[in-house]
């Protein structure tokens, strides 16, 4: 493979988009489900109607991880929108990184046949190895600094996008090094090389992907719930019609654990998140001691990676369709021709809220909704659909909401959060 000329790759990162999932490559198959990394489904892949298990929807939950509890954490929700100054960053960083894997190239190409382009190609793969070491380190040290109250939400995200993109770009060097060590007589990548590949997916996740769109010009603003303590972070939005949410924790990834097998990682994932693993039977990909799960169901997605050493899920990304969200409890409220539904969920979960017609029950579109968080002031989350429906994402604490149409008001006062339905061996 003949490398770019590292101008021209400068000028194409800087005008073109990063992908948002993990680029594909020996270790990263093409995108699954719900745009997840993961290997796709065969096109004709919904089970039969004699395998479709039986749901008990009245009894479904959807498990989540979360930060550790008992916990000191920092919890806020931002709304996110189209940012020309982090987006100029984010594409620093993409031409910075692909001028260095366009150099790293070279430097292999440019190197004798033999001994010699054979120890370079290892040389590069251990520089790698050591920036990804550097990035693990930087990643924690953005979760600690939000804890702290050091950075605020946007600067965090920021720097986690910043992190998945260099993440990305260093999987895709790893691809250029496999290719260049196929092409070399009597040689061939070493097994770490597979693994450090697995290794870098778990810093992408799907609410950095769609912070980097929306900073970049995607239309629309979404709110984003930020909550993190020491070693962890919970991302989670709303986009298109899913909830979305990836966790990080760092306290439960062994970074020296032994290798596990897939039958290990997708027993682990099985055990943590049994109701969802009855939905959908699992799908695995790994080498080494961390392994991707993932379950693609009838509501949604959940992606896991699985650490050896610990045995246990220390990356989460979730999907859930918001018509079937299951984890929520209803409560009302009518007057003054209003009947109000609120929806409510686990801290950073989906709260839907709905106005119908007190009389006909007739949903009553375009009405003002506000919510207001402990003693703080109501901010408006937006107005009622066609169908009366207005979503926001629950804060950590006591909230409520007003439904507002001058001079109508209806409030919904002392709505407490449900307790986040965590894996099995993080309850």
């Amino acid at each position: 493979m003949r490398a770019l000329p590292i101008a021209a790759v400068a000028v194409l990162l800087l005008v073109a988009p990063v992908a948002g999932v993990a680029a594909p490559g020996a270790v990263a198959p093409a995108t699954g489900p719900a745009g997840f990394a993961g290997s796709s489904p065969p096109a004709d892949s919904s089970p039969s109607a004699d395998s479709v298990p039986q749901i008990d929807r009245a009894n479904l939950t959807l498990r989540t991880l979360s930060t550790p509890a008992g916990a000191e954490t920092r919890v806020s929700t931002y709304v996110r929108g189209p940012d020309l100054g982090s987006s100029l960053g984010f594409a620093t960083v993409d031409a910075d990184a692909a001028v260095e894997t366009a150099a790293v190239v070279d430097r292999i190409e440019r190197a004798e046949p033999g001994v010699e382009r054979q120890q370079q190609i290892l040389a590069e793969i251990n520089r790698v190895e050591r920036a990804e070491v550097a990035l693990n380190s930087r990643q924690t040290n953005a979760f600690s600094a939000h804890a702290a109250g050091e950075i605020t939400d946007r600067q965090l995200v920021d720097e986690l996008v910043r992190v998945a993109a260099t993440a990305r770009e260093y999987d895709e060097r790893l691809d250029a090094i496999d290719e260049l060590a196929e092409a070399t007589d009597d040689f061939s990548s070493p097994a770490r090389l597979d693994e450090l590949q697995v290794a870098l997916q778990v810093y992408e996740g799907p609410v950095r992907d769609h912070a980097l769109a929306v900073a970049r010009g995607q239309p629309g603003s979404s709110d984003i719930y930020v909550e993190s303590s020491q070693g962890a972070v919970v991302l989670a939005t709303v986009i298109d019609g899913e909830y979305v949410r990836e966790v990080f924790r760092t306290d439960r990834w062994d970074r020296g654990g032994s290798d596990i097998t897939n039958d290990i990682a997708i027993g682990v994932t099985e055990d943590a998140y049994p109701e969802t693993a009855a939905l959908r039977e699992p799908d695995a990909f790994g080498a080494g001691s961390v392994h991707r799960i993932t379950i693609p169901h009838e509501f949604g997605t959940l992606q896991t990676f699985v650490s050896g050493g610990t045995e246990q899920v220390f990356v989460e990304h979730q999907r859930v369709d918001l018509g079937s969200f299951p984890d929520s409890e209803s409560v009302s409220e009518a007057g003054d021709g209003f009947n109000v539904t609120v929806e409510r969920t686990y801290a950073g979960g989906p709260v839907t809220v709905t106005v119908l017609d007190e009389q006909t029950g007739e949903p009553i579109p375009g009405v003002t909704v506000t919510k207001s968080v402990g003693d703080g002031d109501s901010q408006a989350i937006g107005t009622t659909n066609d169908a009366g429906v207005v979503r926001t994402l629950s804060p950590a604490e006591t909230y409520r909401i007003t439904v507002v149409d001058e001079p109508r008001v209806v409030v919904l006062g002392d709505i407490e959060p449900l307790p986040t339905p965590r894996p099995v061996d993080d309850e």
